[in-house]
């Protein structure tokens, strides 16, 4: 599944394609990927017909785009558009005249710009994602809904979901709070999205790895610095991984333009169980990566800079 810097490096593709231009045309080749759109096809369409895209924006995982009738249109959106890519999801901006792909659910035409493809396809072989059209609401905390915007508003489906280590206004202090009440293991905190979004499996081990710190640490003995450490080690690797375009595990993932992410060589735990440690190693240890079960998916770690505490929370 695309983590969160996959999904940042489709916003920004997005935004830099298709922020400010109005929708003309919708096509919905297969129905069941505007599934969670509950009024149907016909009613998908007559919210997005004419609609233009102020910006878009993301929340974790959560992407969206929120719409205004008309270009001239004043005061804050009231509709988006949410995409959610699922495990094979792929948002392509293309020209009309491209061949369509085989796997091709929606596809919706824009306004004409010199510089731009003028279509923007969802294509999706195992129809786990999907396209919506829904209502924002104000964001709990008065800030903007995520990256990528400056209005206070969220998607209602999205409002439950915690700020990520990439966004700006992201408190650590307040996540600090949340861990040290929660009372279970480190690394499911990080993947409840309640608690903080956009750390999936992958980043969450890389990021344990990088912090020095075991995923079954109790999060009610976290002091601070702690949770300062292993927060600004997750914004580290994510934001590695941003540059590099997004890893990529799967090839039916690609970002907006097509082209896969490659920061899957640069990882340091995940994946690499029987392999030396590359923090260990070169101090003469010999201990290398293992892999545990963990949440019906696997943990890596090293058993010898991540040692498993004693109270361990699993």
């Amino acid at each position: 599944m695309p983590e969160l810097p996959e999904v940042e490096v489709v916003r920004r593709g997005l935004e830099r394609w298709i922020a400010g231009r109005s929708i003309t045309e919708v096509s919905v080749p297969d129905p069941r990927s505007i599934r969670r759109h509950p009024l149907g096809v016909e009613d998908f369409r007559g919210n997005l017909l004419g609609a233009t895209v102020l910006d878009v924006v993301r929340r974790g995982k959560f992407l969206w785009m929120p719409l205004t009738d008309a270009p001239a249109s004043t005061g804050p959106p009231h509709t988006a558009l949410v995409a959610h890519l699922g495990m094979s999801g792929q948002l392509l901006v293309e020209s009309p005249d491209q061949t369509h792909e085989k796997h091709l659910k929606v596809r919706l035409s824009f306004s004409p710009r010199s510089d731009a493809p003028q279509e923007l396809r969802f294509v999706d072989q195992r129809i786990f994602g999907g396209l919506f059209v829904t209502s924002l609401v104000p964001t709990e905390d008065g800030l903007p809904g995520g990256c990528g915007s400056a209005l206070a508003l969220i998607p209602a489906e999205a409002a439950h979901i915690g700020r990520d280590p990439l966004d700006p206004h992201f408190s650590l202090e307040a996540l600090h709070k949340k861990l040290r009440a929660r009372k279970t293991g480190l690394k499911r905190a990080l993947l409840d999205q309640g608690m903080v979004s956009g750390i999936g499996n992958i980043y969450a081990d890389e990021a344990l790895w990088a912090a020095k710190m075991h995923y079954a640490r109790p999060t009610e003995t976290l002091r601070l610095p702690q949770t300062q450490r292993i927060i600004h080690a997750a914004h580290d690797v994510m934001s590695r991984a941003l540059d590099a375009g997004g890893t990529s595990f799967d090839s039916l993932y690609v970002n907006v333009n097509g082209a896969s992410g490659y920061f899957s060589r640069s990882l340091n735990a995940y994946g690499r169980e029987g392999e030396p440690c590359l923090r260990c190693s070169p101090l003469g240890l010999a201990t290398v990566i293992r892999r545990d079960t963990f949440m019906n998916r696997s943990s890596y770690s090293c058993p010898v800079c991540q040692p498993k505490p004693r109270n361990a929370r699993l």
